[in-house]
């Protein structure tokens, strides 16, 4: 139980006393868990909306849709109304929050660009799903490509590399190893999924600056990001993953330490946590983990939201302070045994039989156990979340596009930034060596007559790509890797992002 000479948010409250959570321990991390349907999602806005009024920007993924009702105030209604009454909440009032909507295919929110170099090799084989051989040709295909100072900023720059490597597979081996055609085949087959599923709108320029997302309204309350996951999450659930670590690993390299401080710098909501770590390699986790570990002495709390406490490693899971958890259910014994060790997660409360409870918990209530001014563990309590100051439920699309286009954001992140990278160097390279090869009288200029292995379809309008059908050019290119000629060594070092030097790379 906190008290309120500090800045504290609120979460609830049980047997007339409120439960809160002192804001200068928010950087400790939380988890909010329980089964679908039992409030997890309104919990979420609860704590957004308390962290955005402490003037603490927030990041959270929207998988449902549901989350964008915090731009609107909420409405008077019958339980909405008990729970105030019931929880003595004398100054609440319906509110509004500032909101930046984003979406990683520009369709719903501001665009969100990542470039290849940034996620990083390690980040990529996930992405990818590709084997440890597979992993290793990517390894190299990066480090060739810094090494021979390509810049690899959208998917057609790794494609391009991707073939040159492959053809020069065997001038390459002794420097690097057996590059294997059959592994580079399978990576473009891969990239060729991902690009169909929409990917190729997500990496290029400009690149998201995490400066955008730490920000305040004019009258000091933090503003909430939020990712339209909705399409995400289902067509692409492997980017929206790595998409996250992306961002945290971001957050890590360029904030400075802090120390301690009143409040967090600013907060991250991972929903659905478990396609996070689902297959994902231990490289990774013991990254993520080593991430979470340090991150919060730079003032970020990072909260996990997934149906299980068991979604989560237990080497992560030991490091989350705030403990949010609503119903379980026990219908099977494996169901039972998962209860027990959740309830043996929680600080004990002796007038509480935590186990019993936890399958017990209606909607909107949860057992909390909260972190005190000292940071030690409050013990577990059964609480009633208090209700949001936004709307439950999502915005109409008219309110939607009124606040994308509303966004000081949109112009710089609405058109993309075609710079010289690995496509267009290599490119060059196809036309001048095929110049040089062609016959005195070819009439075909070494710019007419682009390597087919190598192609990109230029959209007429913000400077952008379009996707080719059933992905015409990667398929062209696959088929003719060993025919096509790229030229040699290239000279600027690659500009690498966090997830170039934590997961597999370099800045």
């Amino acid at each position: 139980m906190a008290t309120f000479d500090t800045p504290t948010l609120i979460l609830g409250g049980h047997d007339g006393a409120l439960v809160s959570q002192v804001a200068s321990t928010l950087n400790r991390h939380g988890l909010i868990t329980g089964a679908t349907g039992t409030g997890k999602t309104v919990t979420l806005q609860v704590l957004a909306e308390g962290l955005s009024t402490l003037g603490v920007p927030v990041f959270t993924a929207d998988v449902k849709g549901d989350l964008s009702g915090v731009a609107n105030p909420g409405k008077s209604q019958a339980k909405v109304d008990e729970r105030i009454e019931v929880l003595d909440l004398k100054d609440f009032q319906f509110d509004r929050s500032p909101v930046a909507l984003w979406d990683l295919f520009g369709a719903s929110g501001v665009p969100v660009r990542m470039t290849v170099s940034e996620m990083g090799p390690l980040l990529w084989s996930r992405l990818l799903g590709l084997n440890d051989t597979q992993t290793g040709v990517l390894y190299a295909v990066f480090k060739i490509a810094d090494d021979d100072g390509l810049l690899l900023l959208d998917l057609p720059d790794l494609r391009s590399m991707l073939l040159w490597v492959g053809e020069h597979a065997a001038e390459l081996k002794l420097k690097y190893g057996n590059l294997s055609p059959t592994s580079v085949a399978a990576i473009q087959r891969a990239l060729l999924v991902l690009e169909e599923q929409g990917a190729d709108k997500v990496f290029g320029e400009p690149a998201l600056a995490i400066k955008d997302l730490m920000q305040t309204a004019a009258d000091g309350r933090g503003v909430i990001n939020i990712l339209d996951a909705t399409t995400l999450i289902t067509t692409a659930p492997n980017l929206y993953a790595c998409f996250l670590f992306w961002l945290l690993s971001e957050l890590f390299e360029e904030l400075p330490e802090r120390g301690d401080q009143p409040k967090p710098l600013f907060v991250l909501f991972f929903d659905e946590a478990h396609l996070l770590f689902k297959e994902a390699p231990k490289a990774l986790i013991d990254k993520i983990e080593q991430v979470v570990r340090l991150i919060r002495s730079k003032g970020v709390g990072v909260f996990f939201v997934t149906q299980s406490p068991l979604d989560i490693p237990d080497a992560i899971l030991a490091q989350m302070g705030l403990k949010i958890q609503h119903a379980l259910r026990a219908f099977t014994p494996k169901d039972q045994k998962t209860v027990k060790l959740v309830a043996e997660s929680f600080r004990a409360n002796p007038k509480l039989d935590t186990a019993a409870v936890i399958t017990e918990l209606q909607t909107g209530e949860a057992l909390v156990s909260t972190l005190d001014i000292k940071g030690q563990p409050t013990p577990v309590e059964r609480t009633l979340i208090r209700p949001p100051q936004g709307q439950i439920g999502p915005i109409t699309e008219e309110r939607r596009r009124e606040l994308i286009e509303a966004s000081p954001l949109r112009d710089r992140y609405q058109k993309t930034i075609d710079r010289e990278s690995a496509y267009e160097k290599l490119t060059v390279r196809a036309g001048t060596k095929q110049a040089q090869t062609a016959p005195a009288d070819d009439s075909t200029g070494p710019y007419e007559s682009e390597s087919p292995s190598i192609s990109r379809s230029r959209s007429t309008t913000g400077g952008g790509y379009q996707r080719q059908g059933v992905g015409e050019a990667v398929i062209k290119s696959v088929a003719r890797s060993v025919a096509s000629q790229i030229g040699s060594q290239l000279g600027r070092q690659v500009v690498r992002g966090i997830l170039g030097s934590l997961f597999g790379g370099r800045r």
